[in-house]
Protein backbone atom coordinates (compact mmCIF):
# COMPACT_ATOMS: atom_id res chain seq x y z
CA UNK A 1 0.00 0.00 0.00
CA UNK A 2 1.02 3.22 -0.84
CA UNK A 3 0.45 5.68 2.29
CA UNK A 4 -1.42 8.96 1.56
CA UNK A 5 -0.58 11.74 4.49
CA UNK A 6 -3.44 14.68 4.06
CA UNK A 7 -2.26 17.76 5.70
CA UNK A 8 -4.92 20.62 6.74
CA UNK A 9 -5.21 23.55 8.44
CA UNK A 10 -5.75 27.07 7.60
CA UNK A 11 -3.54 29.02 5.42
CA UNK A 12 -0.68 30.72 7.24
CA UNK A 13 -1.47 27.91 9.94
CA UNK A 14 2.23 26.26 9.36
CA UNK A 15 1.28 23.38 7.13
CA UNK A 16 3.96 24.23 4.63
CA UNK A 17 6.64 24.69 7.22
CA UNK A 18 5.34 21.27 9.41
CA UNK A 19 5.56 19.45 6.15
CA UNK A 20 9.64 20.54 5.49
CA UNK A 21 10.29 19.51 8.52
CA UNK A 22 9.19 16.22 7.99
CA UNK A 23 10.49 15.81 4.46
CA UNK A 24 13.88 16.74 6.06
CA UNK A 25 13.23 14.39 8.83
CA UNK A 26 15.20 11.38 7.96
CA UNK A 27 13.97 9.51 10.47
CA UNK A 28 10.62 9.57 8.69
CA UNK A 29 12.11 10.19 4.69
CA UNK A 30 14.63 7.45 3.93
CA UNK A 31 14.50 8.73 0.00
CA UNK A 32 11.85 7.15 -1.02
CA UNK A 33 10.05 8.61 -3.86
CA UNK A 34 6.98 11.23 -2.75
CA UNK A 35 4.65 13.27 -4.40
CA UNK A 36 3.92 16.15 -2.86
CA UNK A 37 0.38 17.54 -4.42
CA UNK A 38 -0.03 21.32 -3.09
CA UNK A 39 -3.96 22.54 -3.05
CA UNK A 40 -2.83 25.93 -1.01
CA UNK A 41 0.35 28.33 -1.41
CA UNK A 42 1.24 30.05 2.05
CA UNK A 43 3.45 32.45 2.76
CA UNK A 44 6.66 29.94 2.94
CA UNK A 45 7.34 28.42 -0.59
CA UNK A 46 8.57 25.26 -1.68
CA UNK A 47 12.28 25.53 -3.73
CA UNK A 48 11.03 22.70 -5.59
CA UNK A 49 14.62 21.73 -7.13
CA UNK A 50 15.55 21.37 -3.76
CA UNK A 51 13.00 18.90 -3.32
CA UNK A 52 13.57 16.64 -6.25
CA UNK A 53 17.04 16.82 -6.11
CA UNK A 54 17.71 16.29 -2.29
CA UNK A 55 14.32 14.87 -0.88
CA UNK A 56 13.29 12.72 -3.80
CA UNK A 57 10.27 14.50 -3.56
CA UNK A 58 7.66 15.83 -6.68
CA UNK A 59 5.36 18.37 -6.40
CA UNK A 60 2.10 19.30 -8.48
CA UNK A 61 -0.22 22.27 -7.91
CA UNK A 62 -3.57 21.43 -8.17
CA UNK A 63 -5.68 25.34 -7.08
CA UNK A 64 -9.87 24.23 -7.60
CA UNK A 65 -11.48 21.51 -5.71
CA UNK A 66 -13.05 19.95 -8.58
CA UNK A 67 -9.59 19.17 -10.06
CA UNK A 68 -8.86 17.17 -7.06
CA UNK A 69 -10.25 14.01 -8.27
CA UNK A 70 -9.97 9.84 -9.06
CA UNK A 71 -8.86 10.97 -12.77
CA UNK A 72 -6.35 13.70 -11.49
CA UNK A 73 -4.48 11.36 -8.25
CA UNK A 74 -4.49 8.42 -10.97
CA UNK A 75 -3.06 9.78 -13.55
CA UNK A 76 0.01 11.39 -10.87
CA UNK A 77 0.17 7.75 -9.88
CA UNK A 78 0.94 6.59 -13.45
CA UNK A 79 3.29 9.39 -14.04
CA UNK A 80 5.43 9.75 -10.61
CA UNK A 81 5.21 5.95 -9.36
CA UNK A 82 5.36 7.52 -5.65
CA UNK A 83 6.27 5.55 -2.02
CA UNK A 84 4.12 8.27 -0.17
CA UNK A 85 1.85 10.95 -0.80
CA UNK A 86 1.44 14.30 0.66
CA UNK A 87 -1.36 16.24 0.31
CA UNK A 88 -1.59 19.71 1.44
CA UNK A 89 -5.26 20.82 1.50
CA UNK A 90 -6.51 24.00 1.58
CA UNK A 91 -7.80 25.31 4.51
CA UNK A 92 -11.54 26.48 3.01
CA UNK A 93 -12.11 23.34 1.40
CA UNK A 94 -14.23 20.42 2.98
CA UNK A 95 -12.39 17.85 3.88
CA UNK A 96 -15.69 15.57 4.13
CA UNK A 97 -16.09 16.51 0.84
CA UNK A 98 -12.84 15.02 0.14
CA UNK A 99 -13.75 11.90 1.59
CA UNK A 100 -17.11 11.47 0.19
CA UNK A 101 -16.19 12.90 -3.30
CA UNK A 102 -12.80 11.45 -4.13
CA UNK A 103 -11.85 8.45 -4.68
CA UNK A 104 -8.50 7.09 -4.12
CA UNK A 105 -6.52 5.24 -6.67
CA UNK A 106 -5.87 1.56 -6.31
CA UNK A 107 -2.91 0.82 -3.98
CA UNK A 108 -3.15 3.94 -2.23
CA UNK A 109 -4.20 4.19 1.49
CA UNK A 110 -5.33 7.46 3.87
CA UNK A 111 -2.58 6.61 6.71
CA UNK A 112 -2.75 9.60 8.56
CA UNK A 113 -4.51 13.11 8.61
CA UNK A 114 -2.71 15.77 10.46
CA UNK A 115 -3.93 19.31 11.46
CA UNK A 116 -1.90 22.80 11.57
CA UNK A 117 -3.33 25.28 14.00
CA UNK A 118 -1.73 28.84 15.00
CA UNK A 119 -2.60 28.92 18.88
CA UNK A 120 -2.34 32.59 18.95
CA UNK A 121 -5.12 32.99 15.93
CA UNK A 122 -7.53 29.61 17.85
CA UNK A 123 -10.07 31.88 19.75
CA UNK A 124 -10.72 34.56 16.71
CA UNK A 125 -11.24 31.61 14.36
CA UNK A 126 -13.38 29.33 16.29
CA UNK A 127 -16.04 32.46 17.38
CA UNK A 128 -15.77 33.36 13.78
CA UNK A 129 -15.23 30.74 11.64
CA UNK A 130 -15.94 27.68 13.81
CA UNK A 131 -18.17 26.15 11.19
CA UNK A 132 -14.92 25.85 9.02
CA UNK A 133 -12.76 25.06 12.05
CA UNK A 134 -14.90 22.06 12.28
CA UNK A 135 -14.46 21.06 9.09
CA UNK A 136 -10.75 21.32 9.21
CA UNK A 137 -10.71 18.94 12.35
CA UNK A 138 -13.11 16.69 12.43
CA UNK A 139 -11.55 13.86 10.80
CA UNK A 140 -8.12 14.80 12.27
CA UNK A 141 -5.50 12.18 13.76
CA UNK A 142 -3.25 14.37 14.76
CA UNK A 143 -4.04 18.14 15.65
CA UNK A 144 -0.29 20.27 16.22
CA UNK A 145 -0.68 23.90 18.09
CA UNK A 146 1.68 25.87 16.83
CA UNK A 147 3.39 29.16 18.20
CA UNK A 148 2.54 28.69 21.50
CA UNK A 149 3.77 31.07 24.61
CA UNK A 150 3.87 31.16 27.99
CA UNK A 151 0.42 32.93 27.66
CA UNK A 152 -1.31 30.12 25.85
CA UNK A 153 -4.64 29.12 27.43
CA UNK A 154 -4.13 24.65 27.15
CA UNK A 155 -7.02 24.16 28.55
CA UNK A 156 -9.25 26.37 25.97
CA UNK A 157 -7.36 24.85 23.17
CA UNK A 158 -7.43 21.09 24.15
CA UNK A 159 -11.51 21.67 25.27
CA UNK A 160 -12.47 23.12 22.05
CA UNK A 161 -10.51 20.22 20.01
CA UNK A 162 -12.04 17.42 22.06
CA UNK A 163 -15.45 18.99 21.82
CA UNK A 164 -15.10 17.95 17.77
CA UNK A 165 -12.64 15.24 17.94
CA UNK A 166 -12.23 13.39 21.33
CA UNK A 167 -9.65 11.09 19.18
CA UNK A 168 -7.30 13.14 18.33
CA UNK A 169 -3.49 13.45 19.73
CA UNK A 170 -2.78 16.81 20.42
CA UNK A 171 0.68 18.35 19.85
CA UNK A 172 1.97 21.64 21.80
CA UNK A 173 4.70 23.58 20.27
CA UNK A 174 6.79 26.70 20.88
CA UNK A 175 6.99 29.73 18.74
CA UNK A 176 10.94 28.54 17.92
CA UNK A 177 9.16 25.04 16.95
CA UNK A 178 10.03 22.87 19.76
CA UNK A 179 7.33 20.80 21.60
CA UNK A 180 5.92 22.84 24.89
CA UNK A 181 6.32 21.25 27.97
CA UNK A 182 4.54 23.72 30.12
CA UNK A 183 2.17 22.21 32.08
CA UNK A 184 -1.34 22.23 31.82
CA UNK A 185 -3.45 25.08 32.68
CA UNK A 186 -4.77 24.86 36.77
CA UNK A 187 -8.89 24.37 36.67
CA UNK A 188 -11.43 27.15 37.44
CA UNK A 189 -12.34 25.37 40.90
CA UNK A 190 -10.74 23.61 44.20
CA UNK A 191 -9.65 20.01 43.52
CA UNK A 192 -8.71 20.14 46.90
CA UNK A 193 -12.26 21.38 48.54
CA UNK A 194 -14.40 18.89 50.17
CA UNK A 195 -16.99 19.79 47.66
CA UNK A 196 -15.84 20.92 44.17
CA UNK A 197 -18.32 23.18 43.01
CA UNK A 198 -18.64 24.05 39.17
CA UNK A 199 -19.91 26.73 38.21
CA UNK A 200 -22.14 26.87 35.13
CA UNK A 201 -19.24 28.78 33.05
CA UNK A 202 -16.64 26.07 33.74
CA UNK A 203 -19.29 23.04 33.53
CA UNK A 204 -17.62 22.28 29.77
CA UNK A 205 -14.23 22.76 31.05
CA UNK A 206 -14.53 20.23 33.81
CA UNK A 207 -16.73 18.25 32.09
CA UNK A 208 -13.35 17.69 29.35
CA UNK A 209 -10.83 16.75 32.55
CA UNK A 210 -12.99 14.95 34.40
CA UNK A 211 -13.39 12.40 30.43
CA UNK A 212 -9.70 12.72 30.44
CA UNK A 213 -8.37 12.37 33.36
CA UNK A 214 -10.89 10.01 35.54
CA UNK A 215 -8.97 8.83 38.28
CA UNK A 216 -8.21 12.34 39.19
CA UNK A 217 -11.95 13.17 40.47
CA UNK A 218 -12.06 9.76 41.98
CA UNK A 219 -13.94 9.67 45.47
CA UNK A 220 -14.00 13.39 45.08
CA UNK A 221 -17.36 14.82 45.74
CA UNK A 222 -18.67 17.04 42.84
CA UNK A 223 -21.65 19.79 42.61
CA UNK A 224 -22.97 20.35 38.65
CA UNK A 225 -26.20 21.71 37.06
CA UNK A 226 -27.85 20.85 33.86
CA UNK A 227 -30.54 18.77 32.55
CA UNK A 228 -31.68 15.14 33.17
CA UNK A 229 -31.72 13.06 30.34
CA UNK A 230 -32.72 9.21 30.45
CA UNK A 231 -30.06 6.93 30.07
CA UNK A 232 -28.98 5.24 27.12
CA UNK A 233 -29.47 1.88 28.62
CA UNK A 234 -33.13 1.63 29.21
CA UNK A 235 -32.70 -1.34 32.14
CA UNK A 236 -31.00 1.20 34.09
CA UNK A 237 -33.34 4.40 33.64
CA UNK A 238 -35.20 3.57 37.22
CA UNK A 239 -31.94 4.38 39.05
CA UNK A 240 -29.98 6.37 36.80
CA UNK A 241 -30.02 9.48 34.29
CA UNK A 242 -27.53 11.42 32.57
CA UNK A 243 -26.52 14.92 34.05
CA UNK A 244 -25.60 17.37 30.61
CA UNK A 245 -26.18 20.18 28.65
CA UNK A 246 -26.03 20.84 25.14
CA UNK A 247 -22.34 22.02 23.41
CA UNK A 248 -21.68 23.96 19.96
CA UNK A 249 -19.70 21.64 17.86
CA UNK A 250 -19.82 23.48 14.79
CA UNK A 251 -22.41 26.35 14.81
CA UNK A 252 -25.20 27.73 16.85
CA UNK A 253 -27.49 25.31 14.89
CA UNK A 254 -25.15 22.47 15.36
CA UNK A 255 -25.21 20.99 18.82
CA UNK A 256 -25.21 18.42 20.47
CA UNK A 257 -25.46 16.72 24.47
CA UNK A 258 -22.80 16.19 26.69
CA UNK A 259 -22.62 14.61 30.00
CA UNK A 260 -22.09 12.40 32.64
CA UNK A 261 -23.98 9.11 33.89
CA UNK A 262 -25.45 9.61 37.72
CA UNK A 263 -26.66 6.73 39.52
CA UNK A 264 -29.93 8.09 41.90
CA UNK A 265 -32.39 6.05 43.37
CA UNK A 266 -35.34 8.33 42.56
CA UNK A 267 -33.93 9.16 38.71
CA UNK A 268 -37.30 7.44 36.94
CA UNK A 269 -39.45 10.15 38.42
CA UNK A 270 -37.20 12.78 36.93
CA UNK A 271 -39.42 14.66 34.71
CA UNK A 272 -37.26 14.54 31.14
CA UNK A 273 -34.62 16.78 29.98
CA UNK A 274 -35.40 18.71 33.99
CA UNK A 275 -32.87 21.37 34.93
CA UNK A 276 -31.31 19.81 38.15
CA UNK A 277 -28.37 20.33 40.86
CA UNK A 278 -26.27 17.00 42.12
CA UNK A 279 -24.40 16.58 44.44
CA UNK A 280 -22.22 13.19 45.34
CA UNK A 281 -18.98 11.82 44.76
CA UNK A 282 -17.19 10.63 41.59
CA UNK A 283 -16.70 7.16 41.00
CA UNK A 284 -14.70 5.43 37.67
CA UNK A 285 -16.24 1.95 35.39
CA UNK A 286 -14.88 1.09 32.36
CA UNK A 287 -17.43 1.49 29.47
CA UNK A 288 -17.42 -1.16 27.10
CA UNK A 289 -18.56 0.86 24.16
CA UNK A 290 -15.65 3.36 24.50
CA UNK A 291 -13.25 0.72 25.99
CA UNK A 292 -12.15 3.18 28.61
CA UNK A 293 -12.75 4.05 31.98
CA UNK A 294 -15.46 6.75 32.46
CA UNK A 295 -16.45 8.85 35.32
CA UNK A 296 -20.11 8.84 36.81
CA UNK A 297 -21.54 10.54 39.86
CA UNK A 298 -23.46 8.79 42.55
CA UNK A 299 -25.65 11.55 43.58
CA UNK A 300 -26.26 12.06 47.21
CA UNK A 301 -28.15 15.41 46.96
CA UNK A 302 -30.07 16.56 44.12
CA UNK A 303 -32.52 19.54 43.66
CA UNK A 304 -34.52 20.55 40.81
CA UNK A 305 -33.51 24.56 39.76
CA UNK A 306 -33.98 26.86 37.24
CA UNK A 307 -33.08 26.50 33.34
CA UNK A 308 -29.99 28.93 32.82
CA UNK A 309 -31.06 31.94 30.66
CA UNK A 310 -27.79 30.50 28.22
CA UNK A 311 -27.66 26.93 27.84
CA UNK A 312 -24.79 26.12 25.35
CA UNK A 313 -22.08 25.03 27.20
CA UNK A 314 -18.55 27.37 26.07
CA UNK A 315 -14.83 25.45 26.82
CA UNK A 316 -12.84 28.79 27.95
Amino acid sequence: MIPVYLFTGFLESGKTCFILSVLNDPTFNDGSKTLLIVCEEGMTEYDEDYLAEKLNTKIVYVEKMEDLNYHLLNQLKEKYDPDQVFIEYNGMWSVSNLFEQVELPMGWDLAQIVSTIDASTFQNYMANMRSIMYEQLVHSDMIIFNRCSENTKKSFLRSNIKAINRSAQIIYESVDGSVNTLPEDEMPFDLNAKVIEVSDDDFGLWYMDAIEHPQKYKGKTVQIKGKAYEPMDDSIADCAFVIGRNAMVCCSEDTQPIGLLCYWEYAGKLAPQEWVQVTGPVDVVFDEDYGEDVPVIKVENLKVVPPLQDELVYFN
